[in-house]
């Protein structure tokens, strides 16, 4: 079992043989002309029917960003509950893809590819049809659960279906793409369909899809195992996963309500897990995350390139959702509409990266990455409670080159700087810092602009919807918690700018300037 590095992530080649599809082989033991192209054709319908599960997960990782106000009309969720509604997702699936990774080794992952393209689909129905906000959360995280399967999973079949290092480095660029183009279009589809049909659409549209691919994967994709996969440590699972969500819980409770002695408890208990979970996995033979990696400063900016990326990308658009809709009161498909061109610039950049770090170097487009999405972060402070639209866009344009460079970029810096018989487990982690970035963003940045609005707003409500929705709310209190949610926007983008040239400035300090720099010595 040997790795291949793509540009989104690692990729694991496994030794099948050679092939004996009819057609394949004469009788003299070489290909026919007929066999291979067939084989592939097959491959590369294989690669079409994989991308399907991987573009709705990555979707629907930012498809509520501006579906948030109408579900908040029809389920009336509380400030804590509206931000689990739109992060618990990110982090069922960041706190379980490394374990679902080990697990499809050992099973196959062809079958958990099955199973978790059923998961999801029966889960998205269910939370379509939600009456209540924590029936929605509960169907949030096993659509989580279900997605967690399905990424790395999809990773070890497209390396099947693709032999040859030079197409499958190609399809690997194509998978990253879809894989950033469906964050990016995610509120734009959101947006669409919601001009015509009800909020639970938005979760009904995965349906389709999904049917298409249990139609067709048993035909067009084989079984891949490992061959000496490890032991999945089933502890380390829960203690990553409980610990995160109760830190998290306890930081939205403090951010919504105010210090109490349960915010205060979850926040204590999570820390003392995820406290546990760090030293637990060094004394494992498998661990769930090798932090002995850290060690390795450019491995470190490497991950936290892919983790805070996300976290700007996930909080800005939520925020910057709700004040197109709710605060200068577009309608949802206008809104839809001005996320159009940073998408586009996104998919793009996903696209040129590659051709872009070839020509400037890995350590420049790093740096670029961070200074753009610092700027373009700093463009939404110009935003306001009577305009702004022109400048959302204006951010996301420019913040794009540099979200685009860290979809591309962060897996093949990250693996680059460690042995190569430990690229697997960095490659892992680089995968994972994406989504717990995505969930982080929103979780963080949103219970920050939370609390900026509860100390600055009319006291009437602890959020933007329910305070408008207030009876008889006087103008003047309208336009007071109109302020006061622009100010936890600004917040929450001025701490994310400031991060961002932090970063930016180290990575100028600790990358190194030599590209053979960034290749490591084997490991003796």
């Amino acid at each position: 079992m040997t790795p291949s590095v793509g540009s989104f992530g690692v990729a694991w080649v496994y030794p099948l043989g050679v092939p004996t599809a009819r057609g394949w082989l004469l009788s003299t033991g070489r290909p026919t002309v007929e066999g291979m192209t067939r084989q592939h054709n097959r491959a590369w319908f294989g690669l079409l029917v994989i991308l399907c599960p991987v573009f709705l997960v990555s979707m629907d990782g930012s498809i509520l960003f501006l579906a948030m106000p109408r579900i908040s009309q029809a389920l009336t969720p509380t400030a804590d509950q509206a931000l689990w509604i739109l992060d618990v997702y990110g982090f069922a699936v960041g706190s379980l893809l490394i374990a679902f990774g080990n697990i499809g080794d050992r099973y196959g992952r062809r079958k958990l590819l099955m199973i978790g393209a059923a998961v999801f689909g029966a889960a998205s129905t269910a939370a379509a049809f939600a009456p209540s906000p924590e029936l929605l959360i509960a169907f949030r995280a096993l659509m989580g659960l279900a997605g967690a399967t399905l990424l790395p999973s999809a990773l070890a079949v497209l390396s099947e279906l693709f032999p040859d290092p030079r197409l499958r480095a190609r399809a690997i660029g194509v998978f990253a793409a879809a894989f950033a183009a469906g964050f990016a279009i995610g509120p734009v589809v959101g947006g669409v369909l919601l001009e015509r049909f009800p909020w639970g659409s938005v979760f009904l549209v995965n349906l389709p899809v999904i049917v298409v691919f249990l139609a067709l994967a048993p035909v067009l994709l084989r079984e891949v195992r490992a061959t000496r996969p490890g032991r999945v440590d089933a502890l380390s699972v829960v203690l990553s996963a409980a610990g995160l969500l109760l830190a998290i819980y306890g930081i939205k409770h403090a951010a919504a309500d105010g210090l109490s002695v349960l915010a205060v408890s979850a926040g204590i208990a999570g820390a003392g897990l995820l406290t546990w979970f760090v030293r637990r996995q060094r004394g494992l033979d498998h661990p769930l995350i090798e932090f002995s990696l850290f060690r390795d400063r450019v491995f470190t900016i490497a991950v936290v390139t892919g983790l805070l990326p996300l976290a700007a990308w996930s909080a800005a658009a939520y925020l910057s959702g709700v004040h197109l809709q709710s605060v200068l009161g577009l309608p949802v498909l206008h809104a839809a509409l001005l996320a159009l061109p940073g998408a586009a610039v996104l998919t793009t950049m996903c696209v040129v990266t590659p051709a872009l770090v070839d020509r400037i170097g890995k350590r420049a487009a790093l740096v670029t990455c961070h200074f753009s999405i610092a700027l373009g972060l700093a463009l939404l402070l110009m935003t306001g409670v009577t305009g702004g639209a022109g400048w959302y866009v204006a951010s996301t344009v420019v913040a794009g080159v540099g979200y685009g460079i860290s979809f591309s970029v962060v897996a093949d810096t990250a693996v680059a700087a460690v042995p190569a018989e430990r690229a697997g487990a960095a490659g892992a982690i680089a995968e994972t810092s994406n989504e717990i970035g995505n969930a982080l963003g929103i979780a963080l940045m949103g219970s920050l602009a939370a609390l900026v609005f509860r100390l600055a707003g009319p006291g009437l409500a602890p959020t933007l919807g329910e305070t408008l929705q207030h009876p008889g709310i006087a103008p003047t209190a309208a336009v007071d918690a109109k302020e006061a949610f622009v100010a936890g926007l600004h917040t929450a983008v001025a701490v994310l700018s400031l991060l961002h040239v932090g970063l930016g400035v180290l990575a100028l300090r600790w990358l190194p300037q030599s590209e053979k720099a960034l290749v490591p010595q084997p490991s003796v």
